[in-house]
């Protein structure tokens, strides 16, 4: 029991039940089912991209271009949709999810044959991508009337009672946790991140490992982009702006180290919930926009600090320990 409670995820989860009761205090219908229902759901699109940035920061990268990758399938998705209504609305989920592979295959591609910083490389994929969704309808938005039910259901097609949303979350989820602790590409990611000198002494290929995670981060931001343009009913050029920093955002909350080779798929989806009620929360008890950036900001901050200490802390622990 003590050895659970070190761990940074039992942290957030405490914060999470602590933000969860205070709020309830001032707002009694926060904690109902049917808001309860609204947070998972709009928090679904936020797990699932957190868990490909997950895998990028792992190896001490970052992917500023899974927004943009978004916009893209969702523009191109939304546009086959408009123009080809017979297609069933259905196969538009892979093949937003091969699109988004696609274009993360090109950001991974320049990090690891280009040797372009990860931060570099995706700074300029995210501003390609954005372009490009521009030209793709010039600059005009898809609105919902253009647009199939079919396809604007896809994300609340109930299931035993459940959005298809939520189902898509917890597949992805699921999937993850099995490619990162029972496949081998999942150990070479962590084992890269850890200690990547001793990683390539070992025979793990620098570039498999970053094609990998980058190529799995857009294929993740891919499948997003249709969910969310079909949730929300447009497409449009600044479709998710913004949205990579919350990714960011919830890995370093659910105690992802941003040096690499520290980190859980359990930790990331109670970040990315904790990060979603939050963004709830504000909502609930009518703070202003402004401050909710404000405070938004201030979560993340701490967030890095606590990790960046506990970090140093477990270090220092391990120097000592070598000594004796």
């Amino acid at each position: 029991m003590k050895r659970l409670f070190k761990r940074k995820e039992m942290t957030v989860v405490i914060s999470l039940m602590a933000l969860c009761l205070l709020v309830s205090l001032r707002a009694p219908g926060f904690l109902a089912p049917k808001n309860i229902d609204s947070i998972l759901n709009d928090t679904c699109a936020l797990i699932i991209v957190a868990l490909g940035q997950f895998m990028v920061i792992l190896i001490g990268g970052i992917d500023l271009s899974v927004a943009s990758t978004m916009a893209f399938t969702g523009m191109a998705t939304a546009l086959i949709n408009q123009y080809n209504p017979g297609i069933p609305a259905w196969l538009l989920l892979p093949a937003g999810a091969a699109i988004g592979a696609v274009l993360g295959m090109a950001t991974g591609s320049l990090v690891a044959y280009g040797g372009l910083p990860p931060i570099i490389a995706s700074i300029a994929t995210m501003s390609v991508y954005r372009g490009i969704v521009f030209v793709m309808n010039k600059g005009a938005w898809v609105t919902p009337h253009e647009m199939t039910a079919d396809y604007l259901a896809i994300p609340s097609a109930p299931f035993l009672g459940v959005s298809s949303m939520i189902w898509i979350t917890v597949a992805v989820i699921a999937a993850a946790a099995v490619f990162m602790r029972l496949t081998s590409s999942g150990r070479e990611v962590y084992a890269f991140g850890g200690n990547k000198t001793a990683a390539l002494f070992a025979g793990v290929s620098e570039r498999k490992v970053e094609m990998v995670v980058f190529t799995i981060s857009g294929l993740l931001a891919g499948l997003v982009g249709v969910l969310w343009v079909s949730r929300y009913g447009m497409a449009h050029s600044e479709t998710a702006a913004g949205f990579e920093l919350q990714t960011v955002a919830a890995c370093v909350l659910g105690g992802v180290s941003m040096a690499g080779g520290s980190g859980t798929v359990l930790g990331v989806l109670i970040g990315a919930l904790f990060f979603g009620a939050i963004n709830n929360a504000l909502t609930v008890v009518n703070f202003s926009p402004f401050y909710q950036m404000a405070i938004q900001g201030f979560v993340i901050l701490f967030a890095i600090v606590s990790n960046t200490l506990i970090d140093r802390k477990n270090q220092m622990r391990l120097v000592a320990r070598r000594k004796i």
